[in-house]
């Protein structure tokens, strides 16, 4: 995949500044007790999701986590849809009804963010070969945790994947900690892409913090997959600045490590790119910013207008009508 276009490049600061701005709002949200149940965030993780998704065409489709605000905004959810149905309005995507975990918007090819651990996989691999058997050019991506990568589901996907040659790329947002345990305690190998060794697929270690990189790698593994080459396994090494849910303070963290990783902010090294390549000026990086901070106020506020479901309604979405 060529790179990207410079007009696309100043989209993708704006998109990863508004998912920063967007994170950060909730979680003050959270903490005023209008979010209920718990929120996963995903500051320092932007180029990931908006690397990886300016790479899929519309026909594509994706699942995610419950880390996956980030993913949800950069499929073009707005911000308010969003917000509603963390604070359970009937405006959200999900009617109020599915909360912080389940961010979901088929027409937008978003197909599920789950709150079990590994379960986006199978149903994206699912996915990848109803596109196959209908003879459609769609591929499906799936983002999960380096931790899903020690369970059954993972190598059961995997392996019906290869076997079927399925359109599907598997993305690993590998920060460091499953939940509040490092991941060199539970896995015995620093890059989880040489999992893909036994499944007789590309397996690749990306520089997650890098959007440019992680869009042209992204690329190149969705049009493998939509020529029929079969699925890959990208591992994303990325970093997570807050705690891994609610108000988790991440006292577990090493001195320092934060610090490092903040060192190498993926906004700041696309910002300072951009800068230098004469694209954008830090006046104008100030301006965004500010922008971001007033149209995610905004869209918090208008989403807290809206009304709770009814009692009646409990019953909904249970069975198919």
């Amino acid at each position: 995949m060529s790179e990207a276009p410079s007009e696309q490049r100043v989209g993708w600061y704006h998109q990863m500044v508004n998912i920063r701005t967007f994170e950060e709002k909730v979680q003050e949200l959270f903490m005023a007790a209008l979010i209920e149940g718990t929120t996963h965030l995903c500051q320092g993780q932007e180029a990931v999701s908006v690397g990886s998704i300016a790479a899929m065409r519309s026909e594509d489709v994706l699942t995610s986590t419950y880390r996956g605000h980030g993913q949800a905004l950069a499929r073009g959810m707005e911000p308010e849809v969003a917000f509603a149905e963390l604070m359970g309005r009937t405006t959200g995507g999900s009617g109020g009804v599915g909360g912080s975990m389940h961010l979901v918007d088929f027409s937008k090819g978003q197909i599920g963010a789950n709150a079990i651990v590994g379960a986006g996989l199978p149903i994206a691999v699912g996915a990848a070969m109803a596109f196959k058997i209908q003879k459609k050019p769609g591929v499906a991506l799936t983002f999960f945790g380096d931790g899903a990568t020690n369970i059954g589901t993972f190598h059961e996907a995997l392996n019906m994947a290869s076997v079927w040659k399925a359109p599907v790329v598997f993305i690993v947002e590998n920060n460091l900690y499953g939940e509040y345990t490092p991941m060199r305690e539970t896995t015995p190998l620093d890059d989880l892409a040489r999992r893909a060794d036994p499944f007789d697929m590309p397996g690749l270690v990306v520089d997650g913090q890098d959007i440019d990189v992680v869009y042209a790698t992204v690329g190149e593994a969705i049009e493998r997959a939509r020529g029929g080459g079969g699925p890959s396994l990208l591992e994303m090494k990325t970093y997570r600045y807050k705690g891994h849910s609610r108000s988790d303070p991440a006292t577990y963290r090493p001195d320092g490590e934060l610090e490092e990783w903040m060192g190498r902010d993926p906004i700041e090294i696309l910002g300072s790119r951009l800068e230098s390549e004469g694209l954008l000026s830090a006046e104008e990086r100030t301006e965004i910013a500010a922008t971001a901070q007033v149209d995610v106020d905004a869209a918090a506020d208008r989403a807290a207008q809206a009304p709770y479901p009814e009692l009646k309604e409990i019953a909904n979405y249970v069975y198919a009508d």
